[in-house]
């Protein structure tokens, strides 16, 4: 009764609430054009994770200095540490062809504080564990990949003055002297053992196997004499080559390698050995979403770095960037082709 008496007080809103509710429905409408414009940032790695990082960050390498793994991991980690705003710090881990490294990442504290720069070695590693009868030093679902870098074939190299001028040449003479000549490797079952296996089940040969804890030490030992050849990335070896200290056979990619132009690949000399090293970035697989995301962004910005991709190139090695949906899919199909490999070599792999 009161309110048929007294319409002031019915549901009329008053000049100030239909002005409230006007902005209202101007931000709304705003907000809703802006997001179908896609002018609205999704919520991204950083909102999702506002206090990483409070801290440094360690990138281990799973080998010595010198090596592929350490030549990109540098440039990234600065770059990296530029836009996360924390340093990067490299920690070399080596042994084991790179298992030791690998394995204490895999195993380390799911925080985002310790990432992994690996090598393709990482594909065969705990297939090669089980083949000898061990406990794996890891496990595949351990780690998740986040951006690989590069995916180099590796390089049969050997001293300026060997014997050996030709690809067939190295061969000819492996034939005629059974376990005679020896190559140096970054440790069993490595990136550069792997190819090197390969290479003697294509053509029949028996070579003699000197692991060393990363490619660094495996090239020095080449320069010195020590050893008879390597096979590995185009980065540890492009400046000794383009020195006149080592000579390039060949390689085994299934294209023209930029680094060295005028070496042909094992295929090109009807040799069915093909082999890339890689380099990537890892982290625990039990990482916090945001985090991972986080560190994953970090990674395709050092990946566009005009500073990363000039080092990296200056090294011997193109960038081959691969965000973390396409690199997964490439490692799995790499996990697959060298668990093949790895089984044909058994345990004389050693």
């Amino acid at each position: 009764m009161s309110y048929s008496k007294h319409p002031s007080h019915c549901n009329t809103p008053t000049p100030h609430q239909v002005l409230r509710l006007a902005r209202l429905l101007t931000a709304s409408f705003v907000l809703s054009v802006m997001g179908s414009w896609g002018l609205i940032p999704h919520a991204n790695a950083q909102s999702a994770a506002p206090n990483f990082p409070s801290k440094p960050i360690t990138m281990v390498v799973p080998f010595p200095p010198g090596g592929v793994a350490d030549i990109v991991a540098r440039p990234v980690a600065e770059a990296m540490g530029r836009d996360l705003g924390q340093a990067v710090i490299i920690e070399n881990k080596p042994g084991a062809g790179g298992g030791i490294g690998m394995g204490y990442v895999a195993h380390a504290k799911a925080d985002g504080y310790t990432l992994l720069m690996a090598l393709s070695s990482l594909s065969v590693l705990p297939q090669a564990d089980t083949v000898l009868g061990r406990n794996p030093m890891f496990f595949h679902k351990d780690l998740r990949a986040l951006a690989r870098f590069t995916a180099d074939p590796t390089v049969l190299a050997v001293k300026a003055d060997s014997p050996w001028k030709t690809t067939q040449e190295f061969i000819d003479d492996a034939r005629k002297r059974p376990g005679a000549i020896s190559y140096g490797s970054s440790g069993n079952f490595g990136t550069m053992h792997v190819p090197m296996e390969i290479l003697s089940q294509q053509t029949s040969i028996q070579l003699n196997h000197i692991p060393y804890t990363g490619a660094g030490p495996a090239v020095v030992a080449l320069l010195g004499g020590q050893i008879d050849a390597v096979s590995t990335g185009p980065a540890t070896v492009v400046q000794h080559i383009k020195s006149g200290k080592l000579r390039a056979l060949a390689h085994w990619g299934n294209a023209k390698l930029e680094a060295l132009p005028d070496i042909s690949s094992l295929k090109d000399q009807k040799i069915n050995a093909e082999y890339a090293q890689w380099s990537g970035l890892f982290l625990p697989s039990a990482t916090p979403e945001g985090i991972a995301q986080r560190i994953r962004a970090s990674a395709k910005v050092a990946a566009q770095d005009p500073k990363v991709i000039e080092a990296i190139q200056n090294a011997g090695s193109p960038m081959a960037y691969l965000d973390a949906p396409e690199f997964e899919r490439y490692l799995n199909e790499d996990i697959k082709r060298m668990t093949e490999v790895v089984k044909k070599m058994g345990v004389k792999g050693m």
